[in-house]
């Protein structure tokens, strides 16, 4: 699988993201027509990341998204009481994109090798599909509430669980060496991250993300694969 057939797989998930918000927060909008609904959704959602990605979350105010959007200040109160909501509900769905999208290709496969292979490039790749989700969770984390902090370490352990796993069932069976796969795992994790969070160096130097995925995995089977 390459980026291009990820693409064509995940790429009317943007939508998808607005809708499975709605359904999750019915209970708190104001708003009953799900197609107005998610519409509305996604022009928040593209507002949030660009006027964030100069000035951070912190500084933006619900004027500056009333602006950005073209909507009302009550008709953005519609779907959220305030700033602190709207932030823990868009952590919420980017956590919940990734636990999934990561859980379905780890079990698509059996073998301990392709399936590491599956788990690490549908990371990087939903990482470059819904880059401006993945950067703005990261960088805003620390806005967080405690709580809200907490389950940020927690999906960030459970997507590392996923990869320590699946490097010790293929030692059981002799496809990976032994090793300490937690901080193996904390390792590969660190290079998903580095696709989306430094994307101004691998531009300068022309780097696709296929390049850059087949680059880790070489990497990681390099190191993990037993002789």
């Amino acid at each position: 699988m390459n980026y291009n057939q990820f693409k064509k797989q995940y790429a009317d998930s943007g939508g998808d993201i607005s809708r499975a918000v709605f359904l999750k927060n019915q209970g708190v909008m104001r708003i009953k027509k799900e197609k107005t609904a998610v519409t509305n959704l996604n022009k928040i959602f593209a507002a949030v990341f660009s006027i964030t990605y100069n000035k951070g979350y912190q500084a933006m105010s619900m004027r500056d998204l009333s602006l950005k959007t073209g909507m009302s200040l009550g008709a953005l109160y519609a779907y959220f009481p305030g700033k602190d909501e709207l932030l823990a509900i868009m952590q919420t769905q980017a956590r919940a994109m990734v636990k999934g999208t990561l859980e379905e290709f780890s079990n698509a496969y059996k073998d301990p090798l392709e399936k590491l292979r599956a788990v690490i490039k549908a990371h990087i790749f939903l990482s470059e599909l819904f880059r401006p989700w993945f950067y703005f969770t990261f960088m805003e984390a620390r806005n967080l509430t405690t709580q809200g902090f907490d389950a940020v370490k927690s999906i960030e352990e459970h997507t590392q669980k996923i990869l320590s796993d699946i490097l010790v069932q293929g030692e059981k069976i002799g496809v990976f060496k032994p090793g300490n796969h937690d901080l193996t795992a904390c390792m590969i994790k660190a290079m998903q991250q580095e696709w989306y969070l430094k994307r101004w160096k691998y531009a300068k130097q022309k780097i696709s993300v296929d390049q850059f995925t087949g680059h880790v995995l070489e990497m990681v089977e390099g190191f993990c694969l037993a002789p």
